[in-house]
Order: structure tokens, then sequence, then C-alpha cells
């Protein structure tokens, strides 16, 4: 079992602080969210949430995932930083690579890209990307990605991305993985299809084993069931040694966490509290039960 600390919604200059602490206690990975912006009104509800209202408001942090994952990599040695997920919809692929490309260089091989659609029309349009068809967009850039950032000179000519041959320099030092997020069937299917791990939103347990149940059954289906693929998951009512064993024996690799919040911590607080949170989560969990 591996565990990965969030740093959602943390103010920025408590992330290098973070990320050490949580190297120190035994955490694999730090998740990093995506927003582009905070719009004053939207015209799609979020899917993640029963009223489909967002939690949280117009002055919530958010870093850059690329370049905080490039932070964080400068003042770590052994932690890995992947996407959870970074919105692709509305961005060029070509560009990403080049982004992309940079942080796993930086960061000597430890990112992952975490990939989802996006879910807010204004996300789209005020970036120049149509909100129509998106997730046949999706489709193709994630074939863009992959083909740029396995390095080579290489050429793309599809329905939505168009370029004769180009090379980016220098090619990651290894692999970089994507793990597809989303919870619909389409996206499940993305993920069974491309995908080298899935990753969730915040999810009850009932619902996140039917999840990786039929995630089974897809790769299955694509002939990739014995392909090894990680379950990246914030399940929202299943803590402790006993809760955390329960995710493992329905197949989570992944536990995604914020320790601070089990001591009653905001994202705002102090970040002395939240630094004897992770301390006490690795004391307490993961010298016990990760890997």
């Amino acid at each position: 079992m591996k565990f990965t600390l969030s740093i959602a919604m943390n103010p920025l200059d408590q992330l290098g602080e973070l990320a050490r602490a949580a190297e120190e206690a035994g955490f694999s990975s730090i998740a990093l969210p995506d927003s582009l912006f905070y719009s004053e009104t939207v015209s799609a509800d979020y899917p993640y949430t029963p009223d489909g209202s967002r939690f949280w408001t117009e002055e919530t942090p958010w870093a850059d995932p690329l370049i905080a994952a490039a932070s964080m990599g400068a003042v770590t040695e052994r932690l890995t930083f992947y996407t959870s997920v970074l919105k692709l919809g509305s961005r060029n692929p070509v560009l990403l690579a080049r982004q992309v490309n940079s942080v796993a260089a930086l960061t000597g091989g430890r990112f992952g890209l975490g990939l989802g659609v996006g879910w807010s029309p204004e996300e789209f349009r005020w970036c120049g990307a149509p909100y129509e068809r998106r997730g046949k967009r999706v489709d193709e850039a994630i074939d863009v990605l992959r083909l740029i950032l396995d390095g080579g000179m290489v050429e793309f000519h599809g329905e939505f991305f168009d370029f004769d041959k180009l090379r980016m320099s220098p090619t990651p030092p290894s692999r970089v993985p994507f793990y597809i997020g989303g919870h619909t069937e389409v996206a499940l299917r993305r993920a069974a299809r491309v995908g080298d791990g899935w990753s969730s939103a915040m999810m009850k347990f009932d619902d996140l084993r039917d999840t990786i149940t039929r995630l089974r059954a897809l790769l299955a289906e694509q002939g990739r069931a014995d392909v090894p693929f990680e379950y990246q998951a914030v399940c929202i009512d299943k803590f402790g040694l006993d809760g955390y064993r329960e995710q493992g024996d329905i197949g989570v690799t992944d536990i995604i966490t914020m320790p601070w919040v089990f001591d009653g911590l905001g994202f705002d607080a102090e970040v002395g509290p939240k630094l004897d949170s992770i301390k006490k989560f690795g004391d307490e969990i993961i010298a016990k039960i990760g890997d």
C-alpha cells in the first residue's frame, strides 16, 4: 500500500515544507490538483458534490501543478509527483508536452501525469478550446502527449491536432505514466484503454469498490488484465488501519490523503501543526502498512 499526500488548496508558501515532511514520514507521492481560475458564475454543475456546487471560494489558492512539482522536486529526493488530475481539455497538448518534459527532467523522472477532461465550460472557452466534443478532443490529445513524450522525431495528423515532424529534447529520463481521472463510463473506458492507472475524486467505499470492479472488467476487454495498473483513491468513509486495509483488499494501490484533516485542521492552518499531523500519520499508519 502506498500513501500520497494531497496538497490541494494549501498556501503555496507551505508546499516545500509539506513535501519534505511527507518524504520523511514515508509518503510515496504528492498529488497535485488543478484549477485554472474561479469564474464568478459557472454554466455547469461541479460533478463531484451532491448539489453540484464548488466547495472552494474565489480566494482559495491553487498552485500550477507542474510548477509546484518542479519546486517540490527540488527540495526532495525520493517523492514522486503526479497531477490529480490535470484538465487536459482546456490545454494544448504540444505545449503541455514541453512542460511535462521539463518537469520530468528536473525531478529525475519522478513525475506522473493524471489527466481528466475538465468540467467547466468557462475554462474551455476562455482558454480558447471548444467545449463541444471535448471527450474526443482529449482522446486525441492523450495520443499526442504519449507520442511526443516517448521521444524521437514524430508527426501527428488528426482531427483536432496536426503537425509535421518535430522532436522535443530532452526526452524524459523514464516513461511518464498516465493516470486517467473521471467516474463516468466513458472515463473508465479511457483509463482501461490508455492509462497506467486510474485516479478517483472523492468517493464512498462501496462506489469505489464497484468502480474498481468495472475497471478490471474493462481492462480485460482491452487485453490488459495482466498489465500493471494503479488505483489511486480518495475514499471518504474508510480510515485508520482497518479502513486502509479494506481499501487495499478491494484493489486500491495508492491512498490519497490529507492527515491534518483528521486533527481538525483546515487548508489554511499554519504549517507547523500540519507537519505534526504528517509525522503522526507516518508513525501510526505508514510505518505499519505502507510499502
